[in-house]
């Protein structure tokens, strides 16, 4: 058992509890004509403020962003169907059963449990996670709150919901940037590449049984 456990664990939606948009996007890239890794050197070199950013944080409509990104794009060499890059991710918003039924297995053994992703508003994607969400104590999703990971005062808001202080909790994420804000606020981390063995790190962390037992 773990001699201190949290009280609360964080999780990321995209790559951590739904499967990774990564790879369909470098298949998008593939598909047309894009350089490998173009969508995600738009988005950092965009920045806090660029159109990825002001998306998540609501700022921007679907129909905004769209003409935002292609005009990024074009502007770097290479135009985007945005439009359609949205809907190729949208197709990757499918739980992994394995967090799933980690989520559950916390809240029974009274961990409170939430959920924190940089999303955007998509009607079909929200109808999509409906179900997802309720297993959850607490959702921020960053268009609905104005602010956006890294920002450190959206971990601030998650814990605040939870009812925890940041050092009281764990924080699961695919994106080191992401992790290293929460760090910074106390929180324990976990980057999550293999589910399995992020699993594995959170039964240690929080000393609950996670995982189905492997069958003889």
């Amino acid at each position: 058992m773990a001699s201190d456990p949290a009280r609360a664990v964080i999780f990321d939606l995209g790559g951590v509890v739904l499967e990774s948009p990564l790879p369909a996007i470098a298949a998008f890239e593939a598909h047309t004509g894009l350089p490998s890794r173009f969508i995600a050197r738009l988005v950092i070199e965009g920045g806090g403020h660029g159109p990825w950013a002001q998306f998540e944080r609501g700022e921007l409509n679907p129909t905004q962003f769209a003409h935002a990104f292609s005009t990024q794009g074009e502007a770097a060499g290479h135009p985007i169907d945005a439009m359609e890059l949205l809907r190729v991710i949208a197709t990757t918003a499918v739980p992994r059963e394995a967090m799933v039924t980690a989520i559950a297995r916390l809240r029974a053994a009274r961990v409170r449990v939430g959920a924190l992703t940089n999303i955007w508003p998509m009607p079909d994607r929200d109808a999509d996670l409906k179900a997802l969400k309720r297993g959850f104590d607490q959702v921020v999703e960053s268009f609905r709150v104005g602010m956006r990971k890294p920002e450190s005062r959206i971990y601030e808001l998650a814990c605040r919901k939870l009812d925890v202080s940041p050092v009281d909790a764990i924080f699961l994420d695919d994106l080191g940037t992401n992790l290293k804000t929460a760090r910074a606020l106390g929180m324990a981390t976990i980057k999550v590449g293999d589910p399995t063995t992020a699993l594995d790190e959170l039964e240690r962390l929080t000393g609950v049984a996670l995982q189905a037992p492997t069958g003889r």
